[in-house]
């Protein structure tokens, strides 16, 4: 066995509050951070004193390490006898590649384990006042890319079983294809008036939620000058932030927990 280990660990969504117990001590304890674009700089300045921060991030669209070099580059480390801590954000094994990194470790063994964070499609929606599930719309939701592994859609979606299939659709990395994949689900027959909401920048200070409709998002994005990380969210429920906008009632905004006119779950 290698003599150095690694913590594959999620920083979650973007508050630092988020971070986990467990986490945070790894970032008091290792030698190095390995660490995504996603992981804010208030996160990074909780990291003990002199560790070691190395960038390892992947952006769409933009000059960036590839993940063979990531993966290979932990190996490295671990035969130095560190201890690392590869930081994603939100949970390392949703859409974050940390199973293709924990094989490359066994694959040259290092030992590892796996600290989960929460994912923005949990965190996210719950800054955004947007339950996953509730018994007023669905008792199930699909979370889903908008990037496939070779840029594009990813191909192995049958976007008309989905469509009909399930009630809540969260979709990561989304905005630039947001037209593409609402196409594909009104072409499946879902309506062009069904809720949905853009969470941009999700539980930092500069989030921003606008609430749209799946035939007008793609306008609205523009409209509203959203930006990336963002996050699509289809589905009745996105109607309930009405009640549950919790950032926006301590601003001053008046919530309604009326939910009438809101389509219980399985009237797709």
């Amino acid at each position: 066995m290698v003599a150095g280990q690694v913590w594959l660990a999620g920083a979650g969504p973007g508050d630092p509050g988020l971070l986990s117990l467990l986490t945070l001590k790894g970032m008091q304890q290792a030698d190095v951070i390995v660490y995504d674009a996603l992981v804010s700089e208030e996160i990074l300045a909780m990291a003990a004193e002199g560790v070691r921060l190395d960038f390892a991030g992947k952006r769409g669209g933009m000059p960036s390490r590839k993940q063979q070099d990531i993966s290979e580059h932990l190996v490295r480390l671990a035969r130095e006898g560190k201890k690392i801590l590869r930081l994603k954000g939100g949970d390392p094994l949703v859409f974050g590649r940390g199973g293709e990194e924990a094989r490359h470790l066994v694959e040259n063994d290092v030992s590892f384990r796996i600290i989960p964070g929460i994912t923005a499609g949990v965190g996210g929606l719950a800054y955004a006042g947007i339950p996953l599930t509730d018994r007023h719309t669905n008792s199930a939701v699909t979370f889903l890319t908008g990037h496939g592994e070779d840029g594009g859609l990813a191909k192995d979606i049958d976007w008309e079983a989905l469509a009909k299939s399930s009630p809540v659709v969260v979709v990561y990395m989304a905005l630039s294809r947001i037209e593409l994949i609402a196409e594909k689900f009104l072409s499946s027959g879902r309506s062009p008036e069904e809720p949905v909401a853009i969470i941009s920048k999700a539980t930092t200070k500069d989030q921003k939620v606008v609430v749209t409709t799946l035939g007008r998002c793609g306008r609205d994005i523009e409209r509203e000058n959203i930006k990336a990380p963002a996050m699509i969210v289809i589905g009745e429920v996105v109607k309930l932030r009405r009640g549950l906008d919790w950032l926006g009632a301590l601003a001053g905004r008046k919530l309604s927990a009326d939910v009438s006119g809101i389509r219980p779950q399985g009237n797709l």
